[in-house]
């Protein structure tokens, strides 16, 4: 079992076909025993994103309605959230002005730590912030964080690490 957060540009590839999608799946899969977190806007995010596809014309009607209903289902059964507290967000601020990290991409990060640092209070060693976003990335390791970008996993690696 591993601990992974992930923010909405990784988790999003769990409901779409994108580049690292196979990872994610596989990472994702409950039958792993990984823990999966996602902070609370992340079901924005997501939404957001797959109904902004179908409005391109990237994805069919269908496709977006079965995606957002399994994300939804998932979201709310599957998934530990992380609730956006006024310390969380105070902490978002700091990252975002040191980082120069856009709004969500600063709490989804603060998010990150959270989990982060709850796993080294309870002495779990395997944990790892997972996103495709490179500038997310980069402070995320900033914050000495181990960072996986699913857009660079080779679907044949385990994905427990």
């Amino acid at each position: 079992m591993a601990i992974f957060f992930f923010d909405s540009s990784a988790v999003v590839k769990r409901y779409i076909q994108e580049t690292g999608t196979a990872w994610v799946v596989d990472t994702t899969n409950p039958s792993t025993g990984n823990r999966i977190y996602l902070t609370r806007i992340t079901g924005v995010e997501v939404v957001s994103a797959i109904s902004r596809q179908k409005k391109a014309g990237a994805l069919s009607e269908m496709v977006a309605g079965t995606a957002i209903e399994q994300f939804r289902q998932d979201f709310k059964n599957q998934y530990r959230v992380i609730e956006v507290t006024r310390s969380l967000a105070e902490r978002a601020m700091m990252l975002a002005e040191t980082y120069a990290l856009r709004g969500y991409d600063a709490v989804q990060l603060a998010s990150g730590i959270e989990v982060h640092s709850l796993c080294q209070i309870l002495s779990i060693p395997s944990f790892s912030f997972v996103s495709a976003d490179m500038a997310l990335n980069d402070a995320a390791m900033g914050e000495d964080l181990d960072v996986i970008d699913p857009n660079m996993r080779d679907t044949t690696e385990n994905c427990t690490k």
